[in-house]
């Protein structure tokens, strides 16, 4: 018989987009700004993790281009490293709804 895998395991597996939908929807039915502010002021160190540090120097200047990135990172990289966020709120908070 297989183990059942961890709820985290089942998160990792999951595509970035497929996260990054279930916790912004998450947090909207929770009404949840934290998550969001959590999310603007990761911004800039996904970009440095993507290897972009020019964009993350100048998007600790410009809120709007943070917003901008959130919504509509430029690489598949720089959308890649807010997967942790994701998973960290979708496992802590989830499980407020049974899912």
């Amino acid at each position: 018989m297989m183990a059942r895998m961890s709820k985290a395991e089942e998160l990792e597996r999951l595509p970035t987009e497929e996260l990054k939908d279930r916790a912004f929807r998450l947090a909207r039915h929770r009404v949840d700004l934290g998550f969001f502010w959590n999310l603007l002021r990761s911004v800039p160190s996904a970009e440095a993790a993507a290897g972009h540090l020019d964009e993350a120097h100048e998007d600790v200047l410009r809120l709007s281009q943070r917003v901008d990135d959130l919504i509509r990172p430029d690489t598949p990289e720089e959308a890649d490293a807010f997967r942790p966020i994701y998973i960290g709120y979708l496992l802590e908070h989830e499980k407020d709804r049974g899912n």
